[in-house]
């Protein structure tokens, strides 16, 4: 409960103090939200129409059956001399009609249902491969076939306000808790596949902007795919219990234009490359300097 405030206090704020975002982050969870909101993504969108058919299919049988049960408590009531009809067992044509109209409802809602279902879980033709790894407790990101790959932990400055034992306000951290130190950055307009995985013990992928959820269960991969078309900042968290810092593995998804995206992956790659050059001669210099030592002859 307390993760979920702070998800709606931090994204009503964000949305308050950056102007530019608010869009993107429409279909965040804010405070006083009453409806399933409708997300960024076609399996949000697709999740969100079949809602709100059923919510309107109940809204109606609702209102037939509660009109039908408030006439028929006024009309038949006792002080206008109404008698109870003891002698009324049933009546096979009610039963066959109560029955026969809700078997009618659920087949239509079954049809777009399962198209729906079908269009989600489709994967293929995806663009690019997004692999998700949980740990205990941050996100482990890799774009297959690129070379590229980078955990996302909690900021520093989140972490750091929640230990320092403080009551936290929105000027502290308009973001507590929902930021990272590295975001998880995609191209717009894209397909983009998800495979998601976890190393040590069950964990849940989910960004509500996006629609869906997905289980990261260590040796398996499940797979989910989104195709975000609007520019912003969507935010998420672990769904699933996974340890004491559970509530401490924020989410961030930045989806940018096509082109910006390629300049992010290329100076994502050479500034990987920079680092797997340097390590070998990071880890040799102590060797170095150990036999260098050895070599020297002793004092006296």
């Amino acid at each position: 409960m307390m993760q979920t405030r702070w998800m709606r206090w931090g994204a009503a704020a964000t949305a308050a103090m950056l102007p530019t975002v608010a869009l993107a982050q429409q279909a965040d969870p804010v405070r006083w939200q009453l409806n399933m909101g409708r997300g960024v993504t076609p399996s949000s969108v697709i999740a969100y129409e079949a809602h709100m058919w059923v919510l309107w299919a109940c809204v109606v049988i609702g209102v037939i059956v509660f009109a039908g049960m408030g006439y028929a408590i006024f009309k038949f009531r006792k002080s206008q001399g109404a008698v109870a009809d003891t002698s009324f067992t049933h009546s096979t044509k009610l039963e066959a009609l109560w029955t026969v109209i809700p078997v009618f409802i659920l087949i239509a809602l079954a049809f777009p249902a399962t198209s729906g279902l079908i269009k989600m879980y489709d994967t293929r033709d995806a663009e690019m491969t997004v692999k998700v790894t949980g740990y205990q407790w941050m996100w482990a990101y890799e774009y297959l076939g690129e070379g590229v790959g980078f955990t996302s932990r909690m900021d520093r400055r989140s972490d750091e306000l929640r230990q320092s034992g403080q009551r936290v306000t929105l000027e502290d951290h308009p973001t507590y808790l929902l930021d990272v130190d590295n975001e998880l950055v995609v191209p717009t307009g894209t397909k983009i596949k998800f495979v998601i995985t976890a190393d040590d013990v069950i964990h849940s992928w989910w960004v509500p902007a996006l629609g869906w959820k997905q289980d990261a269960i260590p040796g398996f991969i499940n797979e989910n795919w989104a195709q975000i078309d609007e520019p912003g900042v969507y935010r998420g968290q672990c769904a699933e219990l996974c340890g004491k810092d559970h509530g401490f593995m924020p989410i961030v998804v930045r989806a940018v234009p096509p082109a910006e995206f390629a300049t992010w992956l290329a100076q994502r790659k050479a500034e990987q490359s920079a680092d797997a050059v340097a390590a070998p001669v990071a880890a040799e210099a102590p060797a170095s300097a150990d036999a260098t030592s050895d070599t020297l002859p002793a004092a006296g």
